[in-house]
């Protein structure tokens, strides 16, 4: 299969090359969801070819892993050398940034199309001809690229296809950030679309219609890998036992390119809501919470998390829980954008179309569906993976 990756120079985006092709030659598949035995089909598909837009000026994809793995030391630098060849072919194309806030000035030397001072139309027809050129019929597109700032709903713009594409030929860059334009390019293609970052991308009533329209699958946002998965396994033993959670904080500290933009309080924004919305939908009220991120350089991709829970049990008593995830951010996160690619191109090869809600299982926000238990979850991805094998 093909895989297409917004942000393709990210530390994520490269983990998951090095990891799919060591796997292509015979390497361990430990943090693959989608090669436990019960989804046995997916197995199937085992060979990965990548390509992808990006902003950061790089030679190749080798040349941006050597850059984060010189930061990180995060895993064993013989497999990069023996995927060498295959990184060195992958070189992404010049994407857009638009509307993705003052944090990218963080990523170093980019470029972007609206740089070059292309129109909304124009930068829309360059990315999906980009796309069009790379796909074939199993081909998935996958949104990783840096958090954008919350954008603001306009019906007229965003209520309908019509409208949406009215906003491009009237060039209304107000209305459309690059997450968007991604989505919107890889749906009109009939290219299956995830978004793993809290961006808006296909969660808009005008692209779900063109979704429709074209009987593609999409999926999202953002996501759920380090401290809002424990969060959402965690937060259910507390409904279970008739606890009530009083409050939770969760603090976050973490360095590397995100950390960067995430520094930015408009990038941050809507970061926070999709960590912080977790707990009313499982518990049925929202508890005291503080969710904070802050950028700790010399972490890099180390992603740390404390979180404090207080809780009233029996008797009117309050106690307190305390965990502390501490994890590399790309090696949790790179298995699942092979793992939504897969399960996306079977919903594809399946017939299904629109938002595939059943995936919800890998994100904090997912899309039209209110179950964010992780147990509930992983039953639903599991039941309509069985409905469909």
């Amino acid at each position: 299969m093909k895989i297409w990756v917004i942000g393709a120079y990210g530390i994520v985006s490269t983990t998951a090359m090095v990891g799919a092709k060591n796997i292509e030659k015979g390497f361990q598949t430990r943090g693959l969801v989608s090669d436990l035995p019960v989804f046995d089909k997916l197995m199937e598909i085992n060979k990965f070819e990548f390509g992808g837009h990006e902003i950061r000026i790089k030679k190749n994809a080798y040349d941006a892993i050597l850059e984060h793995w010189n930061l990180n030391r995060h895993f064993d630098f013989s497999l990069i050398e023996n995927v060498k060849d295959e990184l060195e072919k992958i070189e992404a194309k010049t994407g857009t940034a638009l509307n993705c806030g003052s944090g990218l000035k963080e990523l170093g030397e980019i470029k972007t199309l609206e740089d070059e001072g292309y129109t909304l139309r124009e930068i829309v027809d360059m990315v999906t001809s980009d796309m069009k050129e790379f796909a074939d019929d199993e081909t998935v597109v996958i949104n990783i690229a840096s958090t954008e700032p919350l954008q603001k709903y306009s019906e007229e713009y965003h209520g309908t296809l019509d409208g949406f594409e009215r906003a491009i030929d009237e060039n209304r860059t107000e209305h459309i950030s690059a997450s968007m334009i991604y989505a919107y390019s890889a749906l009109k293609l009939g290219l299956p679309y995830a978004n793993f970052t809290p961006s808006i991308g296909s969660n808009l009533p005008a692209l779900k219609e063109l979704a429709m329209k074209t009987k593609t699958p999409h999926a999202g946002n953002d996501g759920k890998t380090g401290e809002t998965l424990v969060k959402t396994t965690l937060a259910p033993m507390f409904a279970y036992r008739n606890l009530r959670v009083l409050g939770w904080m969760g603090y976050n500290i973490l360095g590397d390119y995100d950390g960067k933009v995430l520094s930015h309080k408009d990038n941050k924004e809507s970061k926070v809501i999709s960590k912080d919305s977790v707990l009313e939908k499982i518990l049925g009220e929202s508890p005291y919470s503080i969710t904070e991120i802050e950028y700790f350089p010399s972490l890099v991709d180390n992603k740390t998390a404390f979180d404090f829970i207080h809780f009233e049990g029996f008797l009117g008593t309050k106690m307190k829980m305390y965990f502390i995830w501490d994890a590399i951010d790309a090696i949790v996160a790179a298995p699942l954008i092979l793992d939504l690619a897969r399960f996306l191109l079977f919903a594809k090869r399946k017939g299904q179309h629109g938002v595939i809600k059943e995936l919800g299982f890998f994100f904090k926000s997912p899309m039209e569906i209110d179950v964010v238990n992780t147990h509930k979850q992983f039953e639903e991805l599991v039941s309509w993976y069985k409905s469909l094998e």
